[in-house]
């Protein structure tokens, strides 16, 4: 049966927002990796893609505002900077060949895995001076955690860095039609000194609305087809919403584990169809 069979894609969807939540990376990660393997070109997977990260974020997103965990002020001045990132990537998109796509796809997927594999919990001082930019710009916070039972205190470091790295991690969501959450939270955290917490909500925030402007650009282009994307946006939702619920009774070193895995054969297997050793399913 063909993936383009709204059942099939239903069900392929649930499986990518259940994975893409329990990750923390979004369904894109999943999602257009197996959209081209059952037959679906990528910049259409890409494009299906895109559209269903508005969805999963703005539902997510609604609730860590909710809990005041979300850095608003942050998300709000980054934003500008991945928006721009998003209609550059998504626009080389279109002008693209497959085949830089899937490797390009590929080694984002392997530089996600670096990053999971070397990255350790840390416990930082998260009150340090900013620099006069980022206090000029009052990218500072707090909220209460519930886990650690206390008031968590923060002052946003290096504003400067954080916003064109921002644009870089734009530029990628635009280009591959994921969240490039692991590479936001990455960018929240190393450069810009913001607790675990608020780097992953506020990231949350941040891509729903990188992933709207990347999506103008491939509807203009005629690349989103609602009769696609209708049962992948539902699909990824209702798989986003069982895998949250899941994540609370795994322990985090057993989710680390296995999606170290799932992110290196991913990576492995989209860069190989790249170049070629297993067609290039389009």
């Amino acid at each position: 049966m063909s993936i383009t069979s709204p059942g099939i894609l239903f069900v392929v969807s649930i499986v990518a927002g259940f994975i893409g939540a329990m990750s923390g990376m979004g369904g894109g990660i999943v999602l257009i990796p197996a959209l081209t393997l059952f037959g679906v070109g990528i910049k259409h997977a890409i494009a299906i893609s895109i559209v269903s990260v508005i969805a999963t974020s703005s539902g997510a997103a609604s609730a860590y505002v909710r809990d005041g965990v979300t850095n608003l002020k942050v998300g709000m001045f980054l934003e500008m900077f991945t928006i721009l990132g998003a209609i550059v990537g998504a626009t080389v998109t279109l002008a693209s060949s497959d085949q830089p796509l899937f490797i390009a796809f590929g080694a984002v997927l392997l530089l996600s895995w670096g990053t999971l594999f070397v990255r350790k919990l840390k416990h930082a001082d998260y009150l340090k001076p900013a620099d006069p930019v980022t206090r000029w710009l009052e990218l500072r916070g707090g909220y209460f955690d519930h886990a650690e039972n206390q008031q968590i205190d923060y002052e946003g470091q290096r504003g400067w860095l954080g916003g064109p790295c921002m644009f870089g991690a734009g530029f990628i969501a635009g280009l591959l039609g994921i969240g490039a959450g692991a590479l936001k939270v990455l960018i929240l955290d190393l450069a810009m000194g913001l607790p675990p917490k608020v780097s992953t909500t506020t990231s949350n925030l941040i891509i729903g609305v990188t992933a709207l402007a990347g999506t103008s650009i491939y509807i203009a282009a005629g690349y989103v087809d609602p009769g696609l994307a209708a049962p992948v946006i539902i699909g990824v939702v209702a798989g986003a919403f069982i895998g949250t619920r899941l994540l609370k009774r795994l322990s985090n070193q057993s989710i680390r584990q296995f999606f170290l895995v799932v992110l290196l054969l991913l990576g492995l297997e989209m860069i190989l169809r790249g170049f070629g050793v297993f067609g290039h399913g389009v």
